[in-house]
Parts: C-alpha cells; sequence; structure tokens
C-alpha cells in the first residue's frame, strides 16, 4: 500500500513539473493552437493563404465569430463530459474487480 502511494505521488509530481517547468524555461515563447500552426504550415507548403472550406456551424447559426468565452466554455463542457464518461467507465473496473475479488472469498 505505501509503495502504490509513492508511486501516485511521483507520478503528481511528474506531471506539474511538466505544466509548470516550460513556463519558467521557456520565457517569452508562443503557446499558439494546432489550429493556427497548421494554417501556417499549409500557408507556407502552398505559398498562398489559406481559406477553410467551411464555416463551423455555430458561426453559421449566430452569423458572426463566437466570442472566446463561449468557446472556452463550450470547450470546458465537452471536457467534462468526457471526464464523466472515463470517469464511469473506470469506476465500473474497479467495482467489477472488487466484486470478483469478494465472490473468490467467499
Amino acid at each position: 500500500m505505501k509503495n502504490k502511494k509513492l508511486t501516485v505521488v511521483i507520478l503528481l509530481v511528474v506531471a506539474l513539473l511538466i505544466a509548470i517547468v516550460p513556463l519558467f524555461v521557456l520565457k517569452g515563447a508562443e503557446f499558439g493552437g494546432s489550429d493556427d500552426a497548421g494554417s501556417v504550415a499549409i500557408s507556407e507548403i502552398t505559398g498562398t493563404e489559406y481559406e477553410p472550406w467551411f464555416t463551423p456551424v455555430m458561426e453559421t447559426w449566430i452569423h458572426g465569430e463566437i466570442p472566446g468565452e463561449v468557446e472556452s466554455l463550450l470547450f470546458c463542457v465537452q471536457t467534462g463530459i468526457g471526464v464523466g464518461i472515463m470517469a464511469f467507465i473506470m469506476g465500473r473496473f474497479v467495482e467489477r474487480t472488487k466484486q470478483e475479488k469478494l465472490r473468490k472469498a467467499s
């Protein structure tokens, strides 16, 4: 049990270091999104300005660009739904393992 706790603590520290160290080591670096990087790469390869093939569905509905706050909210909701599904599945696996151990014990 103590070994598992040590492993969890070490993994948490490593995860924090991966998230925090680049902010201090790479001062002045731009942390752009993949959409921007893809557009720039396509423009460099083709030599022309990149034009999207279609307009996002929600931007078509509201006849304009989605505000950054709403876009972030939708992303967070999507993330929350995904995490909820993953947590439910993992919980099912844990409970299944507990039930199997109880059956073997009795």
